[in-house]
């Protein structure tokens, strides 16, 4: 089941595209806000989009984007998109919290020798065996809660943004938090 990301958050806008293509047209990279899907999109002609906006992006009429042209990898964001990476995903956290304390409260093994858990940086066999516990008493609340509530765990909302930015970068084995990076088809 392939779902489309609905709204993106503006990285980086060209309106006179990349130097490197041949074909000028003003441009935008977007980070997805279900999936963290990078894209790139290409405005319509009177649109003028904010670094950190959030835009429809979905199917059906939409305001400010004529198409997209595609997904894209890491690699290929422009040296803006990626000073902006870092404050864009962190507000999808903020607003999106409870379904990320969700996840610490529901997510399980992949493996019987590797739980989710311990995907995020900085979580160990230690810490995830005290989140589990505490999670059993009562599940989480917030972000200060699972703080709270786990002593020396790093701050949630932080691990949370390092292990996106590592699935992002596509060197992960295992896809949690994103879409799997887009993969070009061999030939």
């Amino acid at each position: 089941m392939v779902t489309m990301e609905e709204h993106g958050l503006v990285l980086d806008f060209l309106p006179y595209g990349k130097s490197t293509d041949t074909r000028k047209e003003p441009l935008a990279q977007l980070i997805g806000e279900a999936y963290f899907t990078l894209l790139e999109v290409v405005p319509k002609p009177e649109a003028k989009l904010q670094i950190s906006e959030r835009i429809y992006i979905g199917k059906g009429d939409r305001d400010k984007i004529d198409h997209i042209k595609g997904r894209i990898n890491f690699p290929d964001l422009t040296s803006g998109a990626r000073a902006g990476l870092k404050p864009t995903i962190e507000k999808i956290i903020k607003a999106r919290e409870q379904e990320y304390v969700n996840f610490f409260n529901k997510c399980g093994p992949i493996t019987i020798r590797l739980h989710q858990l311990e995907l995020l940086p900085g979580v160990g066999k230690k810490h995830m065996h005290n989140i589990l516990a505490e999670r059993e008493k009562k599940p989480f609340e917030s972000f200060v809660d699972i703080s709270k509530r786990v002593p020396l765990l790093p701050n949630p909302s932080h691990i949370l943004f390092d292990r996106i930015e590592e699935e992002l970068k596509g060197d992960s084995k295992y896809y949690v938090l994103t879409r799997p990076p887009h993969r070009e088809p061999m030939r």
